[in-house]
């Protein structure tokens, strides 16, 4: 699984979880977010900007 916004492999766990999040647009579509790109922008509407 790739970051939606660095494009950057997402880690995940032994059970095939990614270590991050899913931010939904305004259309409904999931996107995955890593933690470094999390750590870089706090709010969800800094996120999408950069989608």
């Amino acid at each position: 699984m790739k970051c939606s916004i660095c494009g950057n492999k997402v880690e995940v766990t032994f059970l095939s979880k990614p270590i991050g999040t899913y931010v939904k647009d305004h259309k409904g579509k999931r996107h995955l977010v890593c933690n470094q790109c999390q750590k870089k922008f706090k709010s969800k509407q800094e996120m999408l900007k950069h989608l």
